[in-house]
């Protein structure tokens, strides 16, 4: 299987961690792997998930998401999810997840942008 997890550093010291593919029991251990070992390598002000190629992630892409997650706020670190699909954000909501990764509803982006 190829490597569903690439890691990149931005200038300002932003790590994005972009999965691409299913996030489920098969590679989410390489997921939370991916997001821990951006924390402890390059010690970030923020780490962004993007989720813009993911296509499913099940019960456990969710808790790779939540122990990226707490492995970045432990220390100190802020951590956002980014581009959910549709579904993904559905899932998340219902779950509770979204405010929990820093995500704005589509409704609260526009409003925001607008300044409504």
């Amino acid at each position: 299987m190829e490597n569903s997890i690439r890691t990149t550093l931005a200038d300002d010291g932003t790590v994005t961690v972009t999965v691409s593919g299913e996030i489920d029991f098969s590679n989410s251990d390489e997921v939370a792997r991916g997001i821990r070992e951006a924390v402890a390598d390059w010690s970030p002000p923020s780490v962004v998930v993007n989720l813009r190629d993911a296509t499913f992630i099940d019960s456990t892409g969710l808790g790779a998401l939540i122990e990226g997650y707490r492995a970045a706020v432990a220390t100190g670190i802020d951590f956002r999810v980014v581009n959910p699909s549709d579904t993904f954000r559905r899932v998340l909501a219902v779950t509770g997840l979204s405010d929990f990764f820093g995500l704005i509803e589509a409704a609260d982006a526009q409003s925001q942008a607008t300044g409504s």
